[in-house]
């Protein structure tokens, strides 16, 4: 459902509620969309975490790559500025 500002301050527990029982409630200016208030349960939902970051690279494709990671011990090379 989308409300006007005022109709949204002016009913905020109602806006609330329904946010909790029926979704999203989107909160308009001017006639055009400025905000959103969502039940606790959908933003926590939207903000967890995918995948854990270790998870996340232990399934990648690249896991298993055999990569040279040490540092060069020579000199560094020559730039011309």
């Amino acid at each position: 459902m989308q409300w006007q500002l005022q109709d949204a301050k002016n009913r905020l527990s109602s806006v609330v509620k329904k946010a909790a029982d029926e979704g999203p409630q989107i909160i308009s200016v001017r006639g055009k969309p400025a905000a959103i208030v969502l039940s606790m349960e959908d933003y926590q939902r939207l903000t967890k975490p995918k995948t854990r970051l270790t998870d996340f690279f232990k399934d990648s494709p690249l896991h298993d790559l055999d990569l040279d990671l040490d540092r060069s011990k020579g000199l560094p090379r020559e730039v011309e500025l």
